[in-house]
């Protein structure tokens, strides 16, 4: 089943890529708007994407082993996922998107044993076989400001082409993922093109509200100029740990995020500075109760803490923030860097079991080299718990993601480095190595390397 999806996805793209222009051709099909008056925008947008990952650890070396513990065996994980991408005007300013996807396959240990987790692109889903469902859905309105200048933007994924305003508020509402509007950054934000890591494509301790697969219901304001923006979302949060139904109780369960964006120059080259902050309500437990009550014997708050059973009380509060800087130096080197905090005492709720992270990062481009569609990014970062997480893990409890039954504590640090090679405008194949040391905080465990190839085709 999977290999027929696949060879299906894949003729489907390479269909579209013969007639010359891909997404193009199917937008002149379903008659879009010839461009050049002001505020003029096509009617509709399509594009695609599939990517196919497939990482590899040889064994190695472990003290002991727990229910969330990375396989110490040699083992091998491949995923896919795909994506179709259509929009459409509805009227000036406004548009809607809608994007079913497909994903299937696994990950290393079934996607555990590391808190920063190597493949980005793969989510905490037991069932490997290929399964189709929405991932967004949203309306999304742009109103300009008074005396704004305008731009002129290409058709891309969830963007009609045309010309739109550099001063607007735009306001979106339906369900997408939050990561689409916060914590972007040029060079490390899309595991399927950049760095694969779940740690380094975000910032890790943002527990940022979304369902498994990473989407959620809620609404988006952005106020954006041409050299600042600021933005904040109310969303949903999941009903259980990293669950798959999101609750619908707003008043009682609810994630804000704000953030505040400047931009700058320096020698004509761009950087950028966002500052990010959360906060969440849900049924989570704080790790100093779980502690206590396995301690007696009860291990109630361990398994809503695992995701496997359903948190009977509101009003949990978790609260963090960061900050996210880019750099670009050269026309063909960028660096990044980002530092976030949580306030660890409420158990990790959503994305990952990490409370303090920082990464640093390098992108250049291969036109040093005469491959100028090429990319080589190098990066490192490092994730930290709490003290009370870790004393909970110590005691033999577990997460979602993460959990030894012991725990001898140390940072969980991570160097990864990838080639990407850019074969055609619509296909890249790209190269992935991820050294870990201390995987889910414990000394006693590791270290593991991690090989991985990654196929990208997106039209």
């Amino acid at each position: 089943m999977f290999r027929k999806v696949s060879v299906l996805i894949l003729s489907f793209c390479f269909v579209l890529q013969s007639q010359g222009q891909g997404s193009q051709l199917i937008s002149r099909m379903i008659g879009n708007e010839r461009l050049g008056k002001k505020d003029s925008v096509a009617n509709w947008t399509i594009h695609a994407q599939l990517t196919s990952i497939y990482q590899y650890h040889p064994a190695f070396h472990a003290d002991y082993s727990g229910v969330n513990s990375m396989n110490t065996n040699a083992e091998g994980a491949v995923s896919l996922t795909t994506t179709i991408f259509l929009g459409r005007k509805l009227w000036k300013g406004a548009a809607i998107y809608f994007n079913p996807e497909v994903t299937g396959g696994a990950g290393l240990s079934h996607t555990m044993g590391m808190a920063g987790f190597p493949n980005g692109e793969i989510y905490r889903v037991g069932n490997p076989t290929p399964t189709p469902f929405i991932a967004r859905a949203y309306i999304q309105q742009t109103i300009a400001l008074g005396h704004s200048a305008y731009d002129v933007q290409a058709s891309d994924n969830n963007q009609l082409a045309g010309r739109t305003p550099a001063s607007k508020v735009v306001l979106t509402v339906g369900k997408f993922g939050v990561s689409d509007f916060f914590d972007d950054n040029t060079f490390n934000h899309d595991a399927r093109s950049q760095f694969m890591n779940w740690s380094l494509m975000a910032s890790g301790s943002w527990d940022f509200p979304a369902d498994v697969r990473g989407y959620t219901y809620g609404a988006v304001v952005e106020l954006i100029k041409p050299l600042w923006a600021i933005r904040a979302a109310f969303v949903t949060e999941p009903t259980i740990a990293n669950g798959a139904v999101l609750d619908l109780h707003v008043d009682k369960a609810n994630s804000e995020t704000i953030e505040a964006e400047r931009k700058w120059r320096v020698k004509g080259h761009l950087g950028v500075v966002r500052a990010t902050g959360f906060l969440a309500f849900t049924k989570a437990p704080k790790y100093t109760d779980a502690t206590v009550a396995m301690q007696s014997g009860d291990s109630t708050l361990e398994r809503i803490i695992a995701g496997t059973q359903e948190g009977h009380t509101y009003g949990s509060i978790k609260y963090g923030f960061g900050v996210n800087i880019e750099q670009e130096l050269t026309e063909y080197l960028g660096v990044f860097a980002r530092g976030n905090w949580n306030d660890g005492h409420t158990a990790a709720w959503a994305f990952t079991e990490v409370d303090n992270n920082v990464q640093l990062g390098m992108n250049m481009k291969g036109k040093l080299w005469k491959r100028r569609m090429d990319n080589w990014g190098v990066a490192i970062v490092t994730n930290g718990i709490s003290k009370e997480h870790q004393n909970y893990l110590k005691a033999g409890g577990h997460g979602f993601i993460i959990g030894d039954g012991n725990l001898n504590y140390g940072r969980e640090s991570i160097l990864e480095t990838y080639y990407r090679v850019q074969i055609a405008s619509f296909l890249s194949v790209t190269l992935d190595y991820q050294f870990a040391i201390n995987p889910a905080y414990n000394k006693d465990r590791g270290p593991i390397n991690i090989l991985g190839v990654r196929v990208h085709f997106d039209i």
